[in-house]
């Protein structure tokens, strides 16, 4: 390619990363994201008609089990995946037909480690400064702020391939966020991390979202869920219901209470025969049972357990989770096929 024409490419680049977007209030928009892989004799969609939409500044959980999708939805949004039918926009970019400038706009920590294990972490962070278009003082100055905002300074040396799984994270975090995106996506960060590794990095994420950086992260964890402003809860390849958690959690047709008693065989007995009880399931040692008047089911289970001479150790009514809403709905779409 000939200087003039590098330099035209250039400009061109320039300006539409200058270039507003469509709606500058959404930074994520999916209508109808499908993704179908060859297999049986019409294919399998792993994701089929997928839509919702990320205002700036926000943080979008997608929630679902290995196999729901997760993965193969942000490897679209990211342009890292060709759709089988899309209108997904990244940075008011469409992410088929204006990759390149989409790709500007967004930063994409992949589920596995993909960084360069034989590179130590400041290595790691120059080259992909580099790539991403972030030279001179300014790569220095974002390298730095980045060591500091995932506490790594003091491991610069330390090569990728010996870091643990948690400071891993956070060099991928570091590395997608060098270059200022608008929008953040995450394929599972927290998955295979110790606890406090994860709530280190989950700390980190909402100062992301306070600073103004669009994110969307899936995540099988239900507690994770919760820590978002929507919620999309994919199953299956379809996305079952969106909503804040707070409003998930209410549009339960249902209460929760908990119960632990002993011996425990006698309380599964009675709760298993319990006609005002729609559903249970064990939690550790206790059960957690659906019903629509806690008051009377606390009622009736007290009577029903002291006349059975059984020692009640906990009997409450407790708020609903997301866990809640995604059992209730799956169930609900496993009845529908």
């Amino acid at each position: 390619m000939s200087l003039l024409k590098k330099f035209q490419q250039t400009s061109m680049d320039s300006i539409l990363r200058r270039s507003k977007p469509r709606n500058a209030s959404l930074q994520v928009e999916a209508l109808e994201l499908s993704k179908k892989f060859a297999g049986s004799k019409n294919g399998i969609y792993a994701v089929n008609d997928l839509s919702f939409s990320v205002p700036q500044g926000q943080m979008f959980g997608l929630l679902g089990p290995d196999g729901a999708g997760k993965t193969t939805t942000l490897r679209m949004l990211a342009s890292v995946m060709q759709a089988t039918s899309v209108v997904a926009r990244v940075g008011g970019f469409d992410t088929q037909r204006e990759k390149r400038q989409a790709r500007q706009s967004i930063g994409y920590m992949p589920q596995n480690f993909s960084l360069y294990p034989d590179l130590s972490v400041m290595e790691n962070l120059i080259f992909f400064a580099d790539i991403n278009g972030v030279h001179g003082s300014r790569r220095n100055e974002r390298i730095q702020e980045m060591l500091t905002f995932t506490r790594l300074k003091d491991f610069t040396k330390r090569r990728a391939a010996n870091l643990s799984g948690g400071m891993k994270k956070k060099l991928a975090l570091a590395c997608a966020l060098l270059h200022e995106p608008e929008v953040l996506l995450l394929d599972e960060p927290s998955t295979g991390v110790d606890p406090v590794s994860r709530r280190e990095l989950w700390v980190i994420l909402s100062q992301v979202v306070q600073n103004g950086v669009t994110v969307v992260v899936s995540t099988p964890y239900m507690d994770e869920a919760e820590r978002c402003n929507q919620v999309g809860i994919l199953y299956g390849g379809k996305l079952l219901t969106t909503g804040t958690p707070g409003d998930l959690q209410n549009s339960l047709p249902y209460e929760i209470i908990e119960v632990k008693a002993k011996p425990r065989k006698v309380m599964r007995q009675i709760v298993s025969d319990a006609a005002y009880i729609f559903q249970w399931r064990t939690i550790g040692d206790r059960l957690r049972l659906s019903v629509k008047d806690p008051k009377r089911a606390l009622e009736e289970l007290q009577r029903e357990l002291n006349a059975a001479d059984a020692e009640i150790k906990l009997l409450r009514h407790t708020k609903r989770t997301m866990e809640d809403v995604f059992i209730h709905l799956v169930e609900e779409r496993r009845a529908q096929v």
